[in-house]
């Protein structure tokens, strides 16, 4: 695990230094297309604030924490999935799937979901 977020991809694709398609954007949250979709529907929601993993958040970033979900199922309505379902999904550290050291949500749709996930 790296502590330092500030070079992760998700960093870098903040600062405009790799292009991504960003599908979701405020002064707190940006939404980007996975470029190895899992679902038909897969956006990852990133915080503009680097933070390396949910183990790593403290209690002052649970309004972050709160408006990354909520950028997600609002995202999920405007694109016409949340009737049907959905599948929000946040990994944490090595064994939890975590690959980039900077936290984000999936939000998966577009197919049915299976369980448990693997």
């Amino acid at each position: 695990m790296s502590a330092a977020t500030s070079d992760s991809i998700f960093s870098r694709i903040l600062r405009g230094e790799i292009p991504a398609t960003i599908v979701h954007e405020d002064e707190h949250v940006v939404g980007i297309q996975d470029i190895h979709p899992q679902a038909p529907v897969h956006v990852l929601f990133v915080p503009r604030k680097p933070i390396a993993t949910l183990d790593a958040a403290g209690p002052e970033d649970a309004e972050l924490l709160g408006r990354l979900m909520l950028a997600a199922a609002a995202y999920a309505r405007k694109i016409g999935v949340a009737a049907n379902g959905y599948r929000v999904v946040m990994n944490t550290n090595r064994d939890g799937g975590q690959s980039v050291y900077h936290i984000h949500l999936h939000l998966l749709a577009g197919r049915p979901m299976l369980w448990p996930p693997g």
